[in-house]
């Protein structure tokens, strides 16, 4: 099977590796992305939106899953043709360009993408690529990721509501 450059598998054919649309929770988005990342592309896009830049304004420039190389080349597939990659507002942050996004948000960006393990395309040795998001890690790291972010959204969904009144100290 084809691999992008991330080594996750990669196809023309989006059923062979479980490429499905999503809603992004908060905005009128979608992200076509691979089933397997879905809730760590999603979970990032979602936080990004409130944390970030809207992403549901203007033009429909969120991108998913595109079975294709990397821009310039002709022998490296792309993480997008793997589903692996999402890039956020694409027309306000092109290809190439640098310091597209605030200073002051630029530290959360970073964090945002540490913890759902993907890697910043402003990040990027050479051609800066400011609107990407890719996965920067193996499936079990993936998988790991994913049932720790759900396990910290069941506890906090799972904390018991204490009721009777309120006692002042």
């Amino acid at each position: 099977m084809l691999t992008s450059y991330n080594g996750w598998p990669a196809s023309k054919d989006p059923a062979e590796i479980g490429i499905k649309s999503y809603a992004v929770p908060g905005t009128n988005r979608k992200l076509r992305c691979a089933e397997a990342v879905a809730p760590l592309l999603v979970g990032f896009a979602a936080e990004f939106h409130a944390l970030i830049e809207p992403i549901d304004e203007g033009k429909l420039d969120e991108w998913g899953y595109a079975f294709r190389m990397v821009r310039g080349s002709e022998n490296r597939l792309s993480c997008h043709a793997s589903g692996t990659a999402i890039d956020l507002n694409a027309t306000q942050h092109a290809l190439g360009a640098i310091g597209t996004f605030p200073a002051e948000k630029v530290p959360m960006l970073r964090a945002l993408a540490k913890k759902y393990c993907l890697k910043w395309g402003g990040d990027f040795q050479g051609r800066k690529d400011e609107m990407h998001f890719e996965i920067n890690a193996k499936p079990a790291k993936v998988a790991k990721r994913i049932n720790r972010i759900k396990g910290a959204e069941t506890r906090v969904d799972e904390q018991p509501i204490r009721s009777g009144p309120i006692q002042l100290l």
